[in-house]
């Protein structure tokens, strides 16, 4: 059994901890310098634990020689550290980071790693699964124009000012808006400033708006230097946050006294799991010389895992790593040669369709008979327990749920139609109808 060891007991790393080891093919340890948060973990995931101060160089060293991968679910200064252990142990090395100079650091340590060791980077959701999405759009084009990116987690209940609440790491949080951001523009590789580039737009009638921020895009400024006239990414907020936090980042200059900015937010700022993560990239380019543009649109909701609501972000932040940890093309023990590794060869779910493990979704337009992956995890699923129709109509845009947000298949099977009632249980209609195709 592979013997993975995942650096950070915090809501990411509890994540991790949960998928792999429902996975039934990982021994996990989690490691953090926090008893109380070791404690939690195990009791509340049933993991082996270990105190790890990543500041001690013996206590990280010795328990990444006992395993075969690490994945580093901590703050981004700590990965070029757990990195440089990584290397020396031998061991294939997983991060999170946005942060782009800790990126560059890595991928010059992975430049000396072993045959068969792998460094990847940046395997969260942006960059990430966002990166892995764009890649595969960018694939249906002759010839590019423009690759957007837009992503933002987000309160399912916005309050206050800043219509947010903390959902991830702050520390990461404050890097996105205060580090400048790598863009490609007029053909040529630029570096904006984060908070600028304000624009609009709706997405199931929902009015949102974005803003450059720091880190999504990954390498693929590398990737696709030279093919794109156009490559951006932005932060999606709900209206009225890019104003409030460029007061604090800019006017205050609070980005010069970080610590302080991130005092304020962790003390004031409520911590949610009733979130949402939502996720928008539109790629244009010439196909059959016509300009044309696909657009890739989605809506992941906090929800039910093994007994216990996990939220959004915490979701598809750690499909990431687990998804490559269990993918043939890259495995933790390979024969290929070793260094860093793009995220953006993998296919969108390609984890997920080789090994379903979630009963509950099944992919969009897809008839059961005809689904080769029945019953693996489709975030584009929806409960529609809590009140919130699909964010793209489709074969699918019709099923029933119970109050617990789970598929009954009737809608598949029976050809029903359905409705959903104020408090947002799904009822079954009286009149059948033609399923969709």
């Amino acid at each position: 059994m592979t013997r993975v060891l995942v650096l950070g007991a915090g809501k990411i790393g509890r994540m991790i901890a949960r998928l792999l080891l429902d996975s039934g093919d990982y021994g996990v340890v989690v490691g953090d310098s926090s008893a109380a948060a070791l404690e939690r973990i195990s009791r509340r995931v049933g993991v082996d634990t270990t105190a790890i101060d990543v500041l001690s160089s013996a206590q990280l060293h010795d328990a990444i020689g006992r395993c075969d991968a690490v994945i580093s679910a901590l703050s981004f200064f700590h990965n070029i550290r757990v990195a440089e252990a990584a290397l020396a142990a031998g061991v294939s090395y997983f991060d999170l980071t946005e942060d782009v100079a800790t990126t560059r650091h890595v991928r010059d340590i992975a430049t000396r790693a072993r045959d068969g060791q792998i460094f990847m980077p940046q395997c969260g959701l942006a960059p990430g699964f966002i990166s892995i999405v764009a890649q595969d759009l960018t694939r249906r084009f002759e010839k590019l124009d423009a690759v957007r990116m837009r992503v933002g987690a987000l309160p399912l209940f916005p309050t206050g000012t800043l219509k947010y609440n903390l959902t991830w790491s702050t520390d990461g949080l404050i890097n996105e808006y205060c580090n400048p951001c790598e863009a490609i523009h007029d053909g040529r590789r630029v570096e904006l400033l984060p908070l600028e580039g304000y624009e609009q737009f709706l997405l199931d009638g929902v009015q949102y708006e974005a803003f450059n921020t720091s880190g999504g895009l990954g390498t693929l400024c590398d990737t696709l230097d030279g093919r794109v006239r156009e490559l951006n990414y932005k932060t999606i907020r709900y209206l009225g946050h890019c104003s409030s936090v460029g007061l604090l980042v800019n006017e205050l200059r609070l980005r010069e006294r970080r610590e302080v900015l991130k005092d304020i937010l962790e003390s004031s700022v409520p911590v949610t799991f009733q979130d949402l993560v939502v996720t928008f990239c539109a790629v244009t380019g010439w196909r059959n010389g016509q300009l044309v543009q696909i657009t890739d649109a989605r809506k992941v909701y906090h929800q039910p895992i093994s007994g216990e609501n996990w939220s959004a972000i915490q979701v598809t932040t750690a499909a990431g790593p687990c998804g490559r940890s269990r993918s043939n093309s890259i495995p933790f023990s390979t024969t290929a040669l070793g260094g860093i590794t793009p995220r953006k060869r993998r296919r969108p779910w390609a984890s997920a369709r080789r090994r379903p493990r979630h009963e509950h979704c099944r992919p969009r337009g897809v008839e059961p008979a005809d689904d080769p992956n029945a019953g693996s995890r489709c975030l584009d699923w929806q409960p529609v327990a809590r009140g919130i129709r699909p964010s793209t109509p489709g074969a699918f845009a019709d099923r029933r749920r119970d109050a617990g947000g789970v598929c009954d298949g009737r809608c598949l099977s029976g050809r029903l139609s359905h409705r959903r009632s104020r408090g947002g249980v799904c009822l079954v209609a009286a009149r059948p109808r033609a399923a969709a195709r």
